[in-house]
């Protein structure tokens, strides 16, 4: 398992450190550089800016931030090592902004404190929402110090179960809704294992169940102020953008030429090879 919890002003430099670097990087800045100079910034009655100059000669050493991140199991968490890892991959849609922004998220809300609830929720979602594997990643959330051994129990649980059993009904039979809901057939009814959410998330999940877990999340969101996962945003870089023209330059191209057949009697519907652009809609 992962180090102790932290105190509450280590997370608020972790926030900033990875907002600072997420910010920078998008100004073409190599990480390296960046976090080079960062630590000085970062509050030096804390850990963090020791951690991040270990950063800085890992970066240097593998090339890679998330071995870093996996060599200081006393600071960093386990899923925030895999959650870099998983940016660094090739042939990942998941980035490394993507990365910092969840881990500035988390760390935002660690700072709160934040509730063993709330916390597997968000990373769980972070999971779904990215399509970033949910074994390796339910086993990093595990060794979470913020869980405790039926957390523990239960992520391992949900990681032997998910995709066979709807996330919503996993998260309803641990809830003191569930528990509610058969009292009221026996009242004498005692759980064999300990609800592990209130009966406000409870009920959120049983009106979710067999739908797209995402509404659960933002539900849970709306209603109790759960944190909020960052939503995967488009390719927005300048390739993107050329492959964007020349799909809609090959679109104007096909309807010029309908257009032109209609006007020589001779329509040619497989020149299109897409009957909807047909559509006025």
């Amino acid at each position: 398992m992962s180090g102790p919890i932290l105190d509450r002003e280590e997370y608020i430099e972790q926030a900033y450190f990875y907002r600072t670097l997420r910010e920078r990087m998008l100004t073409n800045v190599a990480a390296q550089e960046i976090i080079q100079h960062v630590h000085e910034e970062l509050l030096a009655t804390t850990r963090l800016p020791y951690a991040v100059q270990f950063l800085s000669a890992e970066l240097k050493h593998s090339g890679l931030l998330s071995s870093g991140f996996a060599r200081l199991p006393h600071y960093f968490t386990a899923f925030q090592a895999f959650v870099v890892r998983q940016a660094e991959k090739e042939g990942m849609r998941f980035n490394m902004h993507s990365a910092l922004l969840i881990l500035e998220r988390e760390a935002q809300y660690r700072a709160d404190p934040a509730t063993p609830a709330g916390m597997f929720i968000y990373q769980f979602e972070v999971l779904s929402r990215n399509r970033l594997g949910y074994d390796d990643g339910l086993f990093a959330m595990a060794e979470d110090p913020l869980y405790d051994s039926a957390w523990r129990d239960y992520i391992d649980l949900v990681r032997r179960q998910v995709g066979a059993v709807d996330f919503a009904d996993l998260l309803y039979l641990r809830s003191e809704s569930w528990v509610q809901d058969q009292r009221r057939q026996d009242p004498n009814f005692e759980p064999s294992k300990p609800s592990l959410v209130g009966a406000k998330e409870g009920r959120i999940a049983k009106a979710n169940r067999n739908r797209d877990p995402l509404y659960l999340f933002a539900a849970l969101q709306r209603q109790l102020g759960y944190p909020e996962v960052p939503r995967p945003r488009p390719r927005d870089d300048f390739q993107s953008k050329i492959d964007a023209l020349h799909a809609k330059l090959n679109e104007w191209d096909a309807r010029l030429k309908l257009v032109e057949g209609e006007l020589r009697g001779q329509v040619d519907l497989s020149q299109l090879g897409r009957p909807d652009l047909l559509r006025d809609d």
